[in-house]
């Protein structure tokens, strides 16, 4: 998330009255989860798994609950529970707004889009030209739509990510405060579920088409001209190259990546990353000329304990 203007170190570490490491006035421009910070991001990391990654990552500002040494060139706060701060500085730049319309009168909507009835448009939403959105699709806040997109019935856009923290006794939310950005010549089919990012943006990009109740998680980046079958679910923080097929039921664990024209067979599951220009099936997935093998030869093993 970017903030409309920047804040420095000091500001920052007093919203939570924490001590830190660096220059009063070091700038913080935006905040953004490990995943996907840039330079002048403020990020958070309360598991020791993390901190060198952390400490190493592009962030500028690390919210963190060790005194460790600061890394040349950034700065660091200290706070006991860096998760519970960092949902309190979210919360500060970006609030939620209830919405007073179906509406918002704060939505941007292009020439010649067309807005079915029953159609939601939260606050702070851009839409493009010739759109058409059909009946009882929802786009919550900040989401961003291009040219010639189609979202049919019962579509959600933007939707918060499913991303907790446990507890001893509850599941604590991390607020959801990014974008979903859906680009120019998209296609929606209905029930399907886009959600934002947690800081950063979740991107669906130019020319993809999907079918119908397909779930993108959190901070995902789908490429161009891709194509996703029925009950396709993708998991936060993914990457999917240009031209990749993924056909029904394809179910995709977080923090991979699928490369450009990888092709996906019904119901296969991918737990890792994949390389680009082969095809794929089973779960987990293998390339699938070795997987039809491997099954041929499990047909035959009746016969041959038969012959032992």
């Amino acid at each position: 998330m970017r903030l409309n203007y920047s804040h420095t170190l000091e500001q920052i570490a007093g919203m939570i009255d924490a001590k830190y490491v660096g220059d009063p006035g070091f700038v913080v421009s935006g905040f953004n989860e490990i995943h996907k910070v840039e330079p002048g991001d403020l990020t958070f990391v309360d598991h020791p798994k993390y901190y060198d990654k952390a400490l190493k990552s592009e962030a500028s500002t690390i919210l963190i609950n060790k005194e460790v040494d600061c890394p040349e060139g950034k700065a660091l706060i200290f706070s006991d529970d860096p998760f519970r701060d960092y949902v309190f500085l979210t919360r500060q730049f970006r609030t939620f707004e209830s919405a007073q319309s179906m509406i918002s009168g704060s939505a941007a909507i292009g020439e010649g889009t067309v807005i079915q009835p029953g159609v939601f448009i939260g606050n702070q939403v851009n839409i493009g030209k010739n759109c058409i959105v059909h009946a009882n699709v929802s786009v919550y806040d900040h989401s961003i739509i291009g040219d010639n997109v189609i979202l049919h019935s019962g579509t959600v856009i933007g939707a918060d990510a499913f991303y907790f923290k446990r507890r001893s006794d509850y599941w604590d939310k991390l607020e959801s405060v990014g974008r979903a950005i859906i680009e120019d010549d998209v296609e929606i089919g209905a029930c399907c579920t886009i959600d934002k990012g947690v800081s950063g943006d979740t991107v669906i990009g130019q020319g993809t088409k999907l079918d119908n109740h397909i779930q993108i998680g959190h901070d995902t980046v789908i490429g161009k001209n891709c194509l996703f079958a029925a009950q396709v679910g993708i998991a936060g923080c993914v990457i999917v190259e240009d031209d990749v097929i993924l056909w029904g039921q394809v179910g995709v664990q977080k923090d991979l990546t699928i490369g450009k024209g990888a092709i996906v067979l019904g119901q296969s599951g991918i737990a890792k990353s994949i390389a680009g220009g082969k095809t794929y099936f089973g779960s987990p997935v293998q390339e699938a000329k070795d997987k039809m093998r491997e099954l041929a030869l499990l047909k035959r093993l009746p016969k041959i304990i038969e012959m032992l």
